[in-house]
């Protein structure tokens, strides 16, 4: 059953997302990530600029077959077309469709309050299928 996460209180979306995808890729992990699509944009434009020593290698499925084959992370609007389903980070505010085919999912949960509601919907929704959740709230963490 897959395995799911929801990261609490983080104040920057992508900036969170930027740092959990780098450790991700640093442990050899495949992920796709999900969210609107000016969202992803802002994400694609992060991994490039957030750190000058790492490279996260990133892109979207649109991309070059190549380019896709290599990237360990994969930026789609929907799962429909994941070329792997390790792990799914979703950005959304929605449920991604076909999440149970991934063995982990990752909720990233800002604080802002339209943000949490919509992730209290999304947390109801698993929790009625019988997944078991895991909580992170960000606020207990050291900043990395």
């Amino acid at each position: 059953m897959t395995e799911v996460a929801f990261h609490f209180n983080a104040p920057d979306r992508v900036a969170y997302a930027c740092r959990l995808l780098r450790k991700a890729v640093s442990s050899g992990a495949q992920l796709v990530v999900t969210g609107s699509p000016d969202t992803l944009r802002q994400l694609d434009a992060a991994l490039w600029t957030f750190s000058p020593v790492d490279f996260v290698p990133h892109c979207y499925l649109e991309s070059e077959p190549s380019v896709a084959a290599a990237s360990p992370v994969m930026l789609m609007t929907s799962t429909e077309s994941a070329p792997h389903f390790q792990v799914l980070v979703n950005l959304g505010k929605a449920v991604p469709g076909g999440f149970e085919r991934f063995e982990r999912v990752i909720e990233v949960v800002t604080l802002d309050d339209e943000d949490r509601q919509f992730a209290r919907t999304r947390w109801k929704h698993y929790a009625d299928r019988g997944y078991a959740i895991t909580r992170h709230d960000l606020n207990l963490k050291p900043s990395q």
